[in-house]
């Protein structure tokens, strides 16, 4: 090897050496500052969707592909509907779920323990009911109803207690003075129930459901199916905050046969994602983006655009959902894969403050350098002093002073520093000399040698 390349790589390598404290005190930052923030999201989320067939349903599945291109796996969770979607959320069993405004009670540990990635969409309550039911129990007026209050000795499923219809239909129920005694409830499941229904088992279901739903598609092109107008709507919606009046235009299911035939008015509360407040910010982040493209659009009851968004909620709103909803993609996100750009977004403070310490403290690199280099020099100088001073002091004779002298010049002959410092090994091996000759004056009477020998 050549010297020249030999002396650089020892002042590399000593360069390195001093700079291995800083270069270890910045790791063991970034390390427990990785820890803290916990950048990267885990690889699966579990979440609550619906009945089968139902629209949570079939949304779960979009978002379980959408959230997959990003490397995350969404574990869909069947369950009866929204109120069991909150309880399990509560219960720690589901990371998400979907939930509809007003079909639980918001208890004060909610709004701590859950998060609301904003309102989805709005979710009608489908009232169907048989065109020869209204006939036979409303005494042949014909095959229209038209309020909640002609209702009674009607065989009505109202779902499962998990969906949290019943609560509501009974709400309903409560305010046009009907008694749930005067009807004949069910609560069985939709599918059941609509084969139920579609038999004549049942007079009427009671459903809330987005019109994705495929259920709600057919029984709306069902001859003898007819869809309750809800002429009060606006009443209700100022009588129950969590309600909204909308209105499903005439043709809009299928314009060529003109279905519906007129306007028809309904309640809704809006659908929202929910999660658990300690659920990783990259997942409510992802799952916020997804629901922008997932719900952005015109529907049957909103313009595009118009969902998600920021109202209606009954939970706190996860900062990363009001980021989303508000500021759009990301700057990173545009250019970088997610994963890249969500470490990056969550790391940049802290790696800001990091390196805003680092710097100062690599001031004392060059200091720590020199000091290391020409300790290798100036180490011997205690032991050449310590051989000086025992002579002068008579502790030890010249003979054995002059070996132990030898013995100290062979162990420098082999140090080796960077060429800029060997002014310092060179001036070291003329102090050796020094105290050499010193020692050989103190023999020369005896001996008979000369002094310079």
């Amino acid at each position: 090897m050549p010297k020249t390349l030999r002396y650089t790589l020892i002042s590399l390598k000593e360069m390195l050496l001093s700079g291995s404290p800083i270069v270890l005190i910045t790791v063991a930052l970034l390390g427990f500052t990785w820890w803290w923030l916990n950048p990267n999201p885990p690889k699966r989320v579990v979440l609550a969707t619906g009945p089968e067939q139902s629209a949570y349903d079939a949304f779960g599945e979009r978002y379980a592909q959408a959230l997959r291109r990003n490397g995350i796996t969404v574990e869909l969770v069947r369950t009866e509907g929204s109120s069991d979607n909150l309880e399990r959320l509560r219960r720690g069993e589901v990371d998400l779920g979907f939930v509809q405004g007003g079909t639980a009670d918001i208890g004060y540990d909610d709004e701590e323990s859950i998060v609301s990635l904003g309102s989805l969409f709005v979710e009608p309550l489908w009232f169907f009911y048989r065109e020869d039911a209204a006939r036979r129990l409303n005494r042949n007026k014909g095959p229209v109803i038209t309020n909640l209050a002609e209702l009674e000795g009607w065989r009505v499923n109202v779902g499962t207690a998990g969906s949290g219809v019943p609560r509501l239909f009974n709400t309903l129920l409560e305010v046009n003075r009907i008694e749930p005694r005067e009807i004949v409830l069910s609560r069985l499941e939709q599918t059941p129930a609509t084969v139920a229904f579609l038999d004549g088992q049942l007079d009427a279901l009671v459903f809330a459901s987005a019109p994705e739903s495929l259920i709600v598609q057919m029984l709306l092109q069902t001859p003898g199916v007819r869809l309750l107008d809800f002429a009060q709507a606006e009443a209700y919606s100022r009588r129950f905050g969590y309600l909204t009046p909308v209105v499903m235009p005439q043709g809009m299911v299928d314009l060529a046969k003109n279905v519906p035939p007129r306007n028809v008015r309904l309640v809704a509360s809006t659908t929202g994602l929910l999660a658990r407040s300690g659920t990783h910010p990259a997942v409510l982040q992802l799952f916020a983006q997804t629901a922008v493209d997932m719900h952005g659009g015109a529907g049957w009851f909103n313009r595009a655009r118009e969902y998600p968004n920021l109202e209606h909620s009954e939970f706190p709103i996860a900062p990363e959902a009001e980021r989303a909803l508000k500021g759009g993609l990301p700057f990173l996100q545009r250019y970088l894969p997610f994963w890249l750009a969500n470490v990056i977004e969550r790391m940049w403070l802290a790696m800001g403050l990091i390196i805003a310490l680092a710097l100062p403290l690599s001031r004392i690199v060059p200091p720590l350098y020199t000091f290391r280099i020409r300790s290798r020099v100036f180490r011997w100088y205690a032991e050449l002093r310590d051989i000086e001073h025992r002579f002068e002091a008579g502790e030890a004779t010249a003979p054995e002073l002059l070996e132990q002298l030898e013995a100290m010049e062979g162990k420098v002959e082999k140090v080796v520093v960077p060429l800029s410092y060997t002014d310092e090994l060179y001036a070291l091996r003329g102090n050796i000399h020094l105290v050499r000759k010193k020692l050989l004056r103190k023999l020369a009477p005896t001996t008979g040698a000369a002094p310079g020998a």
